[in-house]
């Protein structure tokens, strides 16, 4: 699962990035509004933790410009304005939750997580899929009684393509949801191939009853066995 963090003030972003890579997400930063209006119309997130205050623009429009190109992405605002007026905007503007600075870092976490489960998984944290069990919040995945051990990206690869079972998920689509910016260094998908390659072993070696399907020359879709 995979986070946008805006943020102006640079010690905060560095915390919160450390903090929810501890958490087990996979994550972008941006410091400004015109870094993060360049990401969010490049990449797609599950989540995006959004400042209001930019040094350069307002993080309302960043939600605007969201919801008027019909992303997904689920948003929590964070802000030091605790107006009921603020807090009325953000969620006319499609926000899903809002929290006021000073905050717990668990709280946030408890947060992210909930629209996660919310957006994707019609608010389960345990999701079924085949035999396998994932526990959204503990990022763990277990086949029987065995917890496989997987990478962000592994664990991040399986339940984007969970979350989007019923179509084929492209190659591109897929590389930049897991690498973002990072992906234009890549001159081939073999470092795709290559964790794709990981996830269908350990799957396999588990006694795992799904299937993940190549569609030559598109991409990839998981079914259950």
């Amino acid at each position: 699962m995979k986070l946008l963090i805006i943020e102006d003030e640079p010690t905060l972003l560095k915390d919160l990035g450390e903090f929810v890579a501890r958490e087990g997400f996979l994550y972008e930063l941006a410091q400004d509004y015109a870094t993060a209006v360049e990401k969010i119309m490049l990449y797609d997130y599950d989540c995006v933790i959004l400042d209001i205050n930019l040094p350069d623009g307002s993080g309302f429009e960043i939600l605007e410009k969201l919801r008027q190109h019909q992303k997904l992405d689920g948003v929590l605002i964070l802000s030091a304005r605790d107006s009921i007026d603020d807090k009325m905007k953000g969620f006319e503007l499609g926000a899903d939750d809002y929290l006021t600075k000073p905050f717990f870092f668990s709280e946030l976490n408890a947060r992210v997580r909930a629209i996660i489960r919310r957006k994707k998984f019609n608010t389960n944290k345990d999701i079924r899929f085949g035999n396998i069990h994932i526990d959204l919040d503990q990022h763990l995945v277990r086949v029987g009684i065995e917890t496989l051990n997987f990478t962000k990206k592994e664990f991040a690869i399986l339940t984007h393509l969970i979350s989007n079972q019923k179509r084929v998920v492209t190659k591109t689509a897929l590389s930049e949801y897991i690498w973002g910016d990072y992906v234009d260094e890549a001159d081939s998908f073999g470092f795709l191939f290559s964790q794709m390659k990981n996830l269908k072993r350990k799957l396999k070696e588990a006694g795992a009853q799904v299937e993940i399907t190549n569609i030559y020359g598109v991409g990839y879709q998981i079914k259950s066995l």
